[in-house]
């Protein structure tokens, strides 16, 4: 979404938003592209080039033998489409996510930069531009009992935290030791963590400083192998966490993801047996 959409029919809104807007740096930084805070991130930090390959092509290799375990979490859906050389018109079933493609580490470290000449960030080691939908149901324990609902899982706690614009990917490394502190946790309490892969740069970045290990972290890949459809991501990372943790007999989990324009939010679930 861009201010450049108002500019043909709010022109004068538009030039006030805009001058506005340059009089505060972190307002600025805000308009930076998403693929530029993913440089930015790593040349901040030092995240090379191998090790955001590496973290995309792990991604796609546990999404592809995740694949059948997705199938508790995923609704078919049935369409038609058109052949656009035919002009037949059929019913497709969509059964899994298309996006999943398992690359060889050195095809992806062939690819250019998406972004910046010199730079890291690629198509390869970026979220997916993807379609997606996700629901879930929150309510009291009372009235899913009352509606005769099983329990997945328990919403223990929710933390925003703000961050530099120019380098937004970093937010889950300061939401998820809010998030943890609420609940009255640890990082070693948690048995599986799900956080978002909007750029391979800002996960190994995030994983790094909060000194995770990738044995519990996106276990079945991430955004990088799934898509990243904004609006979905949140509840979609959320049923993926207590599928497996079902699977596992994990107790704590955590979903945690950057926010464009400066922020990293984090939530902690729990699993009860």
């Amino acid at each position: 979404m861009s201010l450049d959409q108002f500019a043909p029919t709010r022109p004068e809104a538009f030039k006030i938003a805009r001058e506005r807007i340059q009089e505060n740096q972190s307002a600025v930084d805000c308009l930076i592209p998403m693929g530029i805070t993913s440089e930015n991130v790593a040349e901040d930090f030092g995240v090379t080039r191998r090790s955001q390959d590496e973290l995309a092509a792990r991604s796609h290799e546990r999404a592809a033998a995740a694949k059948e375990r997705f199938q508790t979490e995923i609704v078919h859906v049935t369409t038609t489409v058109k052949d656009k050389l035919s002009g037949e018109v059929k019913a497709v079933t969509l059964e899994h996510d298309e996006g999943i493609r398992v690359s060889k580490l050195a095809k992806l470290m062939s690819l250019k930069p998406a972004f910046k000449k010199n730079g890291t960030t690629t198509a390869g080691n970026s979220s997916q531009v993807s379609d997606g939908a996700a629901a879930a149901l929150l309510m009291k324990r009372s009235k899913a009992q009352e509606l005769g609902l099983s329990i997945m899982g328990v919403f223990r706690s929710f933390a925003v935290r703000g961050v530099p614009p120019r380098i937004m990917g970093i937010g889950p490394a300061y939401a998820i030791p809010a998030a943890l502190e609420s609940a009255g946790l640890t990082k070693d309490d948690i048995d599986l963590y799900e956080i978002n892969e909007a750029f391979a740069s800002q996960a190994v970045y995030c994983v790094e400083k909060l000194g995770l290990s990738w044995d519990n972290v996106n276990v079945n890949g991430g955004a990088i192998a799934l898509g990243h459809p904004l609006g979905c991501t949140g509840c979609r990372m959320t049923a993926t966490l207590l599928h497996e943790m079902k699977r596992r007999g994990d107790r704590f989990g955590v979903v945690s993801m950057c926010i464009g324009s400066g922020q990293g939010a984090a939530a902690v679930y729990e699993v009860e047996y």
